[in-house]
């Protein structure tokens, strides 16, 4: 009963994402009933750092120190944890079986969309912090949830989870790169900040959750399916935060975001399965391409704006979280039963 109720949520995260982010929106933020996403959403552990030792950091140190102990990182590094344990070595194992695939894929997943977002920053004329938000959306990595997609939609899921791991694994790298190369003229962009901020709230907690499930198999096993449930809990509590953030802002700019999100998402997809095609993949591979490149890990975006670029930069990832799951399972649905397995 209580594996069928977490398949439940997991599956419907739009739907939670919605709900909630709703609740975020809506809510009046007064002095005697504060908006409590917002609330939480800017506090950081930094704070209960004593006073003689933030002094004495250098103005970039206790910036860095705040942005990785800030509720935000912390909640996404549990988020990362969660997915980590439900990695196996079999995960990792099949990258090295087949270098060249995954190369094709990941070397698509961090030219296809960032790019594709620069293009439409300058098409839309988006301002500075929409269009380095955008920018830094399609820098992400891919999204966890494209594996499950991968699932539903009967393609190569063990290709899309080596892909989402190998990307993962890269983006302390690439995703700042990136996001300072194209759109760092804009807003200042912190290689080194951003970068060490996805060391600590993505890789690590990866890993740690790898070897976690290596070490206590038994009793991960049992209690693996809860995992997913609190990822895509966190996932929601971030979105929601960037929209209490953004209250005042949202209603100026939802649409012309919206339509850029859905035509970055709609385009990922589209330019997956062509380069799928163009380099001989077969149809398992082309569909798994398809949804890891439409999908984006926005919601490592979203943290990453909040704490880096300012709380409008964040409105493009948490959007783009929900248009992706929407397409990608509309997608999968009509894979998995009009083209068949």
């Amino acid at each position: 009963m209580l594996r069928r109720a977490l398949t439940f949520y997991t599956r419907y995260f739009a739907i939670w994402v919605v709900l909630c982010g709703l609740v975020a929106f809506l809510w009046e933020d007064t002095p005697e009933h504060p908006n409590w996403f917002r609330v939480i959403g800017t506090y950081s552990l930094a704070e209960i750092v004593p006073e003689s030792i933030r002094s004495s950091l250098s103005p970039t140190a206790a910036g860095n120190l705040s942005a990785c102990l800030s509720v935000n990182t912390l909640f996404f590094a549990l988020t990362m944890f969660g997915i980590g344990v439900a990695l196996k070595p079999d995960d990792f194992e099949r990258i090295l079986k087949t270098p060249s695939v995954v190369a094709l894929g990941s070397a698509a997943q961090f030219l296809v969309m960032p790019l594709g977002a620069y293009a439409l920053s300058r098409l839309f004329r988006l301002p500075p912090a929409l269009a380095v938000g955008l920018v830094l959306t399609g820098a992400a990595p891919g999204a966890m949830a494209s594996n499950t997609m991968s699932y539903v939609a009967g393609a190569d899921a063990a290709y899309s989870v080596s892909l989402t791991t190998v990307s993962t694994l890269l983006c302390p790298i690439l995703t700042p790169l990136l996001t300072k190369v194209l759109a760092g003229s804009q807003l200042p962009v912190s290689f080194w900040s951003m970068s060490l901020q996805i060391m600590v709230m993505v890789v690590l907690p990866l890993l740690a959750g790898f070897w976690i499930r290596s070490r206590f198999r038994g009793p991960i096993e049992r209690v693996l399916p809860v995992f997913p449930a609190i990822s895509a809990t966190f996932i929601v509590f971030i979105c929601s935060v960037v929209i209490a953030r953004n209250q005042s802002r949202l209603p100026q700019v939802t649409g012309p975001v919206l339509a850029v999100v859905l035509i970055l998402n709609l385009y990922g997809m589209a330019a997956g399965y062509g380069i799928g095609s163009l380099f001989g993949l077969d149809v398992l591979k082309r569909r798994a391409l398809t949804i890891e490149i439409g999908m984006q890990n926005a919601g490592l975006g979203s943290a990453l704006a909040l704490e880096h670029l300012g709380e409008e930069a964040a409105i493009p990832a948490a959007i783009f979280v929900f248009v992706c799951i929407i397409t990608a399972s509309a997608l999968a649905s009509f894979w998995q039963r009009r083209l068949g397995h």
